[in-house]
């Protein structure tokens, strides 16, 4: 019982540092993304110019929002409509239930784990943006596109850290089917931008 509850203490002390970067890197990619899409309005409505690169990179920018918020929100959110659901039930029988279900979830973040690194390793991953380039030198005379890798990395990342916080969750489930609910700390709350 005690390697069980100080590895479920390790996992969400893990998982809570790791996810606060993810909140603060998807923060600022929502920041850059609504200015971004402000300066195309500016462009295409005012000056009559519409830039090519704005589109490509606010949806560069929303895939890796919404990869890196993904954990965050299956950490705190879980299964809406089970979680219902397992209100109802005995304690022993909803911990079990619940134990299923993250198992067959990682089951499934698994699989979609492996495919997503295969996406951003695979031949789709080496072709290039059409309209979305980087400095490729420090005088910015050479302009590089950025390759497709790094949109498709959006995916594995979230579906790896999901993956994280599925494992995080069964240890916890766990330690309640063997009856020590009340040595497990409470989820560290992510959602805030606060500073400890």
């Amino acid at each position: 019982m005690h390697v069980l509850v100080a590895l479920s203490h390790l996992w969400g002390v893990l998982n809570t540092m790791v996810l606060k970067i993810f909140r603060h890197i998807a923060a600022t990619a929502l920041g850059v993304m609504v200015f971004v899409i402000l300066t195309q309005v500016v462009f295409r409505y005012l000056l009559n110019d519409a830039l090519s690169w704005t589109e490509e990179l606010s949806r560069f920018l929303m895939l890796w929002m919404v990869g890196l918020m993904s954990p965050i929100a299956w950490r705190h959110g879980g299964f809406v409509s089970i979680d219902m659901l397992t209100r109802f039930l005995p304690l022993r029988l909803a911990s079990l239930l619940s134990l299923l279900l993250l198992v067959f979830t990682a089951i499934l973040f698994a699989f979609a784990v492996r495919i997503g690194w295969a996406e951003v390793t695979g031949i789709g991953g080496r072709f290039a943006m059409p309209a979305l380039k980087v400095p490729g030198a420090l005088d910015l005379s050479v302009w590089i596109r950025v390759p497709r890798a790094a949109m498709m990395a959006s995916l594995a990342v979230g579906v790896t850290a999901m993956l994280s916080v599925t494992i995080e969750l069964a240890l916890r489930q766990l330690v309640l089917l063997a009856g020590g609910g009340e040595k497990l700390d409470a989820l560290a709350p992510v959602v805030g931008l606060e500073t400890e």
